[in-house]
């Protein structure tokens, strides 16, 4: 296998999440030995076919799940967090020495992990969010106490397939999945809000749709050409007494950045509760 290619890849659930991540490795062709299950037929229908991709529905084949794992150097945990000790159980008599185990769930430990499978296998806890889809993603990662150096290194470059890294310690992967991972949601309510705003200024349907979500593809891009500090971008567009400036006084009238605190730190609450089985 060529340096830059990945090692044998396990994704079990592939759903909102874990297909977002696979269709990011399938992109960048540096994994070419991916098995990906499912529980039905139907979903699994869905990335079959795919450069690499071996597609596995638990409906017809019951032991999908340790035929995947049991050919796999990382394996990605994708199912509902629910889910997961009975999917960990399930896998454990076939999980090989060395292999990385990779969670996706949300709210899921690592102590619960090697509670199940045993502390001799690397865990490292991910948070992508779903712009993973398009190569756009931002992922935390959080390791273990029996993932090595080399065992980050790896998942790392499997996340990059789909964006950028971030390395935290477990004790804030939870904050960080209130403003990455829940981010994207906060972005679609704006233009939501943006594109009803401007349908009530009398522009139709697909014009306001337009003007709203260009604006905000077209900001992003202009701030990752530029670089520059988003505080510095708003000051240009907003000129001494102009339209701009009185519409964005509104917004902070009405204390958006503490609506922002407030929203994140209620997201953060839930995912404690996950975590402790609420």
């Amino acid at each position: 296998m060529a340096d830059d290619m990945l090692p044998a890849i396990a994704i079990l659930g592939a759903g909102s999440m874990g297909g977002a991540i696979l269709q990011g490795l399938v992109r960048s062709g540096v994994a070419p030995y991916v098995t990906v299950t499912n529980r039905t037929v139907a979903r699994a229908a869905t990335v079959e076919g795919l450069p690499g991709v071996t597609s596995l529905a638990l409906e017809t084949t019951p032991d999908a799940n340790t035929t995947a794992v049991a050919a796999a150097d990382i394996v990605l945990i994708g199912v509902k967090p629910i889910m997961v000790p009975d999917l960990l159980r399930e896998i454990a008599p076939v999980l090989r020495p060395g292999t990385v185990l990779v969670s996706l769930a949300a709210g899921v430990t690592i102590a619960t992990f090697e509670g199940i499978v045993g502390d001799g296998i690397p865990v490292i806890r991910s948070m992508p969010n779903t712009p993973a889809v398009v190569g756009k993603a931002v992922t935390g990662l959080a390791v273990g106490p029996s993932a090595s150096d080399a065992d980050l290194a790896v998942v790392r470059r499997l996340f990059e397939t789909c964006g950028a890294v971030i390395d935290v310690t477990e004790d804030r992967i939870d904050a960080l999945s209130t403003i990455s991972g829940s981010g994207p949601a906060y972005v679609f309510l704006l233009i939501e809000e943006l594109t009803e705003a401007a349908r009530g200024k009398g522009f139709s349907e697909a014009d306001a749709r337009l003007m709203a979500e260009q604006t905000f593809i077209g900001a992003a891009a202009l701030l990752d050409a530029t670089g520059d500090d988003p505080a510095e971008l708003r000051r240009r567009v907003t000129s001494p007494k102009g339209t701009t400036e009185r519409a964005i006084s509104v917004l902070q009238g009405a204390n958006l950045s503490g609506l922002f605190a407030e929203a994140t730190d209620a997201a953060l609450a839930r995912a404690q509760e996950l975590a402790a089985g609420a």
